[in-house]
């Protein structure tokens, strides 16, 4: 018989049944409750150990400005070295990577007309080139002679001193260049072992001459170390014919790709001197025997050093290909023409030019003094808050007494040079003018 309890209509074996499966669905649901209160346990005290919160900035979306950049460095990306540079990432030791590192190559030695085989680009910017062919030729105690006519070669010399080497120095005032005279003068007195001098000094607009340099250096048995980062692709500079033993520039100017690589190239004298090192370069990194092994120039089979920058890899092989595409001549000329109608547009709004000598114009970057009465900064502001033009004041010794306007690679175009003529007229007529 089934016996029923009150009015409930419940059975008493009915509610024994319940109890059972309720225990064991207790049981069964226990371990992942446990686990549960562990985590949230755990979660607490993570939370508990963080006392830096998360960065609200990092948050909300990335917003860049469409800005055109006028001044001396960086220029705009056009939109294919863009896309190459937002291309999916691949092995640093993938056969595609290093045929793209030899197409660089050859990108390099045609941009620097040479065809030394210890070519490359370096994983930095300028300024690590800058260092990398200081530190693999200089030793400690080896005497270099360093060309001064703007930050550059007041950079250099500071690395130099850093190696330990004992550095001498040429100065010239901003705004000019060393002559041949100059330059024996410095290797007949100091005997130097490397001589550093800039093609294209960007702090003051300053174009050096490099004929018979070369020549020069060898006949007083030194290296000619050439920074040409602001010049490459914008004005001649010819690697072999002009006898420079070591040569660099940036990705950022007339590459028109984002900041990142620097192409350098060492003649076989160069080559021959950092073989002879009686001490190992002060940096791996920067090694110049295990950088042209991983860029296929001894060669030997190719062994890993460091984890390349691949993308910024593709977009100096795409930089190099447009100027490739472009041609070198046309290149120069597209820079000589629009640079020449900068200049006379800026003697029209009645500015100075800084640099006299039209021939010692650097043709990527134009420096103009300072207007009298007006305040520099309160000029670049305008421009970049009513133009959307970036250019800059002066940099190292010109600070205060120019500003510098650059038209590079794709940025060098006739429109731009209206663009940035009528932002300064109008900064002209409304930026604040002391009567003092």
């Amino acid at each position: 018989m089934v016996r029923v309890h009150g009015d409930t209509g419940h059975c008493w074996h009915g509610m024994r049944c319940a109890a059972v499966l309720g225990a064991a669905q207790a049981t069964s649901t226990a371990p992942l409750l446990r686990a549960r209160l562990l985590g949230a346990a755990r979660h607490t005290m993570a939370t508990n150990l963080l006392h830096v919160p998360k960065p609200q900035g990092l948050l909300r979306p990335l917003v860049v400005p469409e800005r055109l950049l006028l001044g001396p460095g960086p220029s705009n990306v056009p939109p294919r070295i863009l896309a190459a540079g937002g291309q999916q990432l691949l092995g640093h030791m993938h056969p595609e990577v290093l045929q793209v590192m030899d197409e660089i190559k050859a990108g390099i030695q045609y941009a620097f007309q040479t065809q030394n085989r210890l070519t490359l680009a370096i994983s930095g910017t300028g300024h690590c080139a800058m260092e990398a062919a200081l530190l693999n030729l200089l030793e400690h105690g080896d005497t270099a002679l360093v060309a001064v006519n703007g930050i550059w070669g007041q950079r250099a010399a500071d690395i130099a001193r850093r190696l330990g080497a004992i550095v001498r120095e040429l100065w010239k005032p901003p705004g000019e260049y060393f002559t041949p005279q100059d330059i024996e003068e410095g290797l007949v007195r100091h005997k130097p072992l490397v001589l550093f001098i800039t093609h294209g000094e960007s702090s003051t607009g300053v174009l050096q001459p490099l004929e018979g340099l070369g020549e020069l250096c060898h006949r007083h048995g030194c290296l000619l170390l050439v920074d040409a980062v602001a010049s490459l692709g914008g004005a001649p500079i010819f690697m072999d014919q002009q006898e420079i033993d070591v040569l660099y520039s940036g990705s950022q100017k007339v590459l028109n790709a984002p900041p990142g690589s620097a192409p350098i190239s060492f003649s076989e004298r160069a080559r021959e001197k950092i073989l002879r090192r009686k001490t190992q370069p002060l940096s791996f990194y920067l090694d110049m025997g295990w950088l042209a092994n991983y860029w296929g120039c001894d060669g030997e089979p190719r062994r890993y050093h460091h984890t390349a920058p691949i993308n910024s890899f593709f977009s100096l092989r795409e930089g190099l290909a447009m100027l490739v595409e472009l041609g070198l001549e046309s290149s120069w000329e597209r820079h000589r023409a629009n640079c020449a109608q900068l200049c006379q547009g800026l003697r029209d709004l009645g500015l100075e030019l800084f640099v006299k000598e039209e021939k010692a114009r650097l043709p990527t970057i134009t420096t103009v003094r300072v207007p009298k009465g007006y305040d520099w900064k309160e000029i670049t502001a305008f421009l970049m808050e009513n133009h959307a033009i970036e250019i800059a004041g002066g940099l190292g010794p010109s600070v205060g007494k120019v500003l510098r306007i650059g038209l590079m690679g794709c940025n060098s175009t006739s429109s731009n040079v209206d663009r940035v003529l009528h932002g300064l007229r109008d900064a002209l007529r409304r930026c604040h003018r002391s009567q003092l």
